[in-house]
């Protein structure tokens, strides 16, 4: 089983739009069975009093827009902000973030990537290094859809080519 979390700073509009967009990619291939997608926040910012916020209004209507969340699978209606854990490090075997600050925030609350499991998602694409910009604050929730669907592409395909499904 392959594991995957992404992460995003409040974990309310890229990290939830990744976790909804592979779940809906792995289960339209027919392979949910060969994963565990999550998403988690580098903060509390969207945590209050231990319960986490729903997904921004805004990233569920892309998601909504693309057909996602109709299936028990990609089903988002409970989905809560959450922060990453140290334990996360462990147990996931890919830690993909949005940009470089949550790489660094990251790393601060999981400890040094020993293993090489954190990375930028966009590191899959012809775009390495770059981030997926934060719609939080460009509004553009198309933009960032769009970003997650070349970076859940590349890595889909990058795991095929390394035999992993």
């Amino acid at each position: 089983m392959i594991k995957v979390l992404f992460i995003c700073h409040g974990n309310i509009c890229r990290s939830p739009i990744s976790e909804f967009v592979l779940k809906d990619m792995v289960e339209k291939r027919g392979i949910q069975d060969k994963f565990e997608i999550a998403s988690a926040a580098t903060s509390t910012e969207e945590i209050w009093a231990g319960v986490g916020n729903p997904i921004y209004p805004p990233a569920q209507k892309v998601l909504r827009e693309h057909g996602i969340g109709k299936t028990p699978y990609t089903n988002f209606s409970n989905k809560r902000a959450r922060q990453v854990t140290r334990a996360d490090y462990s147990h996931y075997d890919l830690l993909l973030c949005a940009d470089s600050a949550n790489i660094r925030n990251t790393q601060r609350i999981t400890g040094p990537d020993t293993e090489g499991k954190i990375k930028l998602l966009l590191d899959y694409t012809g775009r390495p290094g770059r981030s997926i910009a934060d719609p939080w604050y460009t509004g553009r929730f198309d933009e960032t859809y769009r970003d997650v669907i070349d970076g859940c592409t590349a890595l889909l395909e990058k795991l095929e080519e390394d035999g992993m499904i």
